[in-house]
């Protein structure tokens, strides 16, 4: 164990605590005011702010000003949150008394309420771990490096206890969070080629990727095996982390340790960096080597963070498939010069128990693979600088927002730098949805933005495993798609799939920073969604031949069902260990920013 003897009392302090927690409180109001699970009634309107009053069934009111915003959002000034109770009237700071004050009048049940309890306890800790690193800050974060820059997100803008990682002890927390930026090396275990399924893009064998992501271990590797007395070409070579090792393969598989169906081969050589999504790591030794998907079977953010068996499966096959999209499309790949990094190869270990039981707890299906993802580095060339697109909403410990930095250093606008910026995202995902039926998932943390001399240059999209989607509605492009991938790929109707862009990028990641936009350069809101609104109309203009795609696919239309994430965990889907992974609640409707009334045009 770490001593913990400094980095305890330098980071829990009465007045870090104060702080996290009042953002934390104020982040709850404002998401769960957008998701509908309060309802707080306007008691006043003076200019742009407004006071609102919620009273509760347990006779505590909070009172709290805000700001109504696009799309039924609403900021919160976090100075003028009040709790009443009974005479009293206090500042209001702590978020897990305000989870515990609206319980009843939510309808929360108190299993529910207990582990959010945890997971805000969770949250809060690494807040304030992050709130004392940006106060120690040093280091310029725009002159980090792509994999650097990710360890210093602070997680999901939208969901409020987005660090519950349940699963983590406090020394995990230090060890092998993302924040706190430690190099780990992997270890290595053998597969027997019985028991496991590899899978790879054309012409990519096993051997020939371990050799290239190995180097030399790899012999050392199969002359272990052959010292043990096993047949080394029997087996798969699979990385795995320490955690997944010893809180699930041991105890879990221990039948096939045993059997040799599982040979633990030791630690590998390469450091690689935990990335936002905790079961991603990118090498930093050979920056060209393949990133690294593993499961750690972690509750974090909704769901298990482990790996679906069918999907790690036919990884190599759905890549081939989005990738032979582009390849064909000279807007795609010419024109957008889109980056798509691949997942070329996967391996999947099915548990021999739990694969048997019908209706078994998602989370024990995925508990043994990993996946090679190509390295965002081999495709970036050398006057380019990728960047995590959740970087876009990074404040620094001086209260300097990252993107600022980036218009600065850029020379442009800030308007000319968001027109690039939206030249760059919405083209050519507009034209996989709109012409070929198929949807990513761009939130800021599968959405990498290429940068040179700091101003938007190009996309890249990752992890198409979990994250592409096709069309429900019958379309010709889509009649070529393989069965097995029709099989696992999940299909929408229009909207749903109209939702990965609505949802996915402008709620999920442009609703927060067009507020940033508008707190640090006074840049007004209705501007940022009238310039999205026009690029896609520039889009539509260039493409006038697929008019009926853009009534089928209608994202300018003036209402959408709304999903909310929040509703999920703590009214629909709570702590339930179902057979599948939980999707997004739906929960009314949101007005559409983008919808011509709502348009600055």
């Amino acid at each position: 164990m770490k001593d913990q003897t400094t980095i305890v009392p330098s980071v829990f302090n009465p007045k870090s605590w104060e702080i996290v927690s009042r953002n934390l409180l104020t982040k709850m109001i404002s998401e769960f005011m957008y998701e509908e699970i309060i309802s707080p009634e306007s008691i006043e309107q003076a200019g742009e702010f407004g006071t609102y009053r919620l009273s509760l069934k347990n006779g505590v009111t909070y009172t709290f000003s805000a700001k109504e915003r696009p799309f039924g959002s609403y900021r919160v000034d976090s100075g003028s949150i009040m709790r009443h109770e009974a005479d009293a009237i206090h500042p209001a700071v702590s978020p897990i008394q305000f989870l515990l004050d609206i319980q009843d009048t939510v309808g929360m049940s108190p299993e529910t309420t207990g582990h959010l309890i945890r997971e805000y306890n969770h949250t809060l800790m690494a807040d304030a771990h992050l709130l004392h690193k940006k106060q120690d800050q040093k280091a310029d974060v725009t002159t980090l490096d792509y994999a650097e820059l990710e360890g210093e997100m602070e997680g999901h803008p939208w969901i409020t206890y987005n660090k519950g990682r349940i699963g983590f002890g406090y020394d995990d927390y230090l060890a092998y969070a993302p924040e706190q930026k430690r190099p780990v090396r992997l270890s290595w275990i053998a597969v027997h080629r019985q028991k496991a399924e590899f899978h790879a893009v054309s012409g990519l064998s096993h051997e020939d990727l371990l050799k290239q992501e190995l180097g030399e271990q790899f012999a050392r590797f199969q002359r272990q095996l052959a010292e043990q007395g096993t047949d080394p070409q029997e087996y798969f070579f699979m990385p795995v982390h320490d955690w997944q090792w010893n809180h699930y393969i041991v105890p879990l598989f221990g039948e096939e340790l045993a059997n040799r169906s599982i040979i633990f081969l030791g630690e590998g050589e390469d450091r690689y960096l935990p990335q936002q999504s905790i079961r991603t790591f990118v090498n930093i030794s050979h920056k060209r080597r393949h990133h690294l998907k593993l499961p750690m079977s972690i509750l974090n953010t909704l769901v298990y963070r482990g790996l679906p068996g069918e999907r790690t499966v036919l990884a190599p096959k759905i890549t081939e498939y989005i990738k032979g999209i582009w390849e064909k499309d000279r807007f795609l790949k010419e024109e957008c010069r889109m980056i798509l990094p691949g997942e070329i190869a996967s391996l999947n270990y099915d548990h021999p128990y739990f694969s048997k039981l019908t209706g078994a707890p998602y989370q024990y299906l995925e508990l043994l693979g990993a996946i090679w993802r190509e390295s965002i580095y081999s495709y970036v060339e050398e006057d380019e600088k990728p960047v995590t697109l959740a970087s876009l909403l990074y404040v620094d410990g001086k209260g300097n927002p990252y993107v600022s930095s980036l218009v600065k250093q850029s020379g442009l606008t800030l308007e000319e730098w968001l027109n690039r910026l939206f030249s760059v995202l919405l083209p050519p995902l507009l034209h996989y949805l709109y012409r070929y039926g198929v949807v990513f998932s761009p939130h800021g943390q599968n959405t990498i933005l290429v940068l040179k001399d700091s101003a938007p240059r190009r996309l890249a999209v990752k992890d198409f495993v979990d994250d592409v989607n096709v069309s429900r509605h019958p379309l010709p492009e889509l009649s070529d798609l393989p069965a097995d991938l029709k099989e696992v790929l999940r299909s929408e109707p229009p909207e749903g799939l109209c939702q990965f862009i609505f949802t996915g990028l402008f709620i999920c990641h442009f609703r927060y920073l067009s507020d940033l936009l508008e707190i640090h350069h006074q840049f007004p809101e209705a501007k940022f969604w009238g310039m999205v609104r026009d690029t896609i109309i520039r889009y539509q203009n260039r493409f006038p031949d697929w008019k009926e795609r853009y009534e089928l696919f209608d994202l300018l239309k003036p209402k959408f069902t709304k999903l909310c994430l929040n509703r999920n965990r703590m009214l629909d889907y709570g702590y339930s260990d179902g057979d599948d992974r939980p999707h997004a609640s739906e929960y009314g409707q949101v007005s559409n920013a983008l919808a011509m009334e709502y348009s600055c045009d």
